[in-house]
């Protein structure tokens, strides 16, 4: 699995069919799901994604996890309610497995198929609300329009086959 991280002020997703949803501060997160990901691949990225430290501390310096964005770490960075966790935009982006090596057309021969990749996004979808997450999300297989705040810059990739 890949997982395209976005660090941001705010995000919003519009969908083909009408759903619409929004967060505050937070991640927007882009997964795409190979045909050879299973469970093990959302344990991965749900042991990694929460607690990677990509918000600011007191001090400025990225130290505080999605988690902890809000805690009293964050001192003067704090803009939800205290001990908060930020917020997270879930969407499912089949090109993130785009095979461009060869000519001018991708290839997405590697993706997983529909159903397998909307039963893992799923899952790990339920792993973060376990976690203490508030996670928005996109329709699966619509259209959808995508409207965030970049806040950094910072984004980040995380591949479970990678490590």
């Amino acid at each position: 699995m890949r997982a395209l991280l976005q660090r941001v002020a705010k995000a919003e997703i519009t969908c083909a069919g009408g759903h619409r949803a929004a967060i505050g501060r937070g991640l927007v997160v882009l997964v795409g799901v190979e045909h050879s990901d299973g469970p093990a691949d959302v344990l991965q990225l749900l042991g990694k994604l929460p607690h990677l430290r990509l918000f600011p501390d007191a001090g400025g310096v990225m130290n505080l996890s999605l988690l902890e964005m809000n805690s009293a770490a964050a001192g003067r960075h704090v803009t939800g309610t205290p001990d908060s966790p930020g917020e997270l935009l879930l969407v499912s982006q089949f090109t993130l497995h785009a095979d461009t090596r060869r000519g001018r057309r991708p290839y997405y021969g590697a993706a997983a198929a529909p159903a397998q990749a909307q039963t893992l996004l799923d899952q790990l979808a339920a792993g973060l609300l376990a976690a203490g997450l508030p996670v928005a999300r996109g329709v699966f297989g619509e259209h959808m329009d995508i409207n965030l705040l970049a806040d950094g810059p910072v984004t980040l990739l995380l591949d479970t086959r990678v490590g």
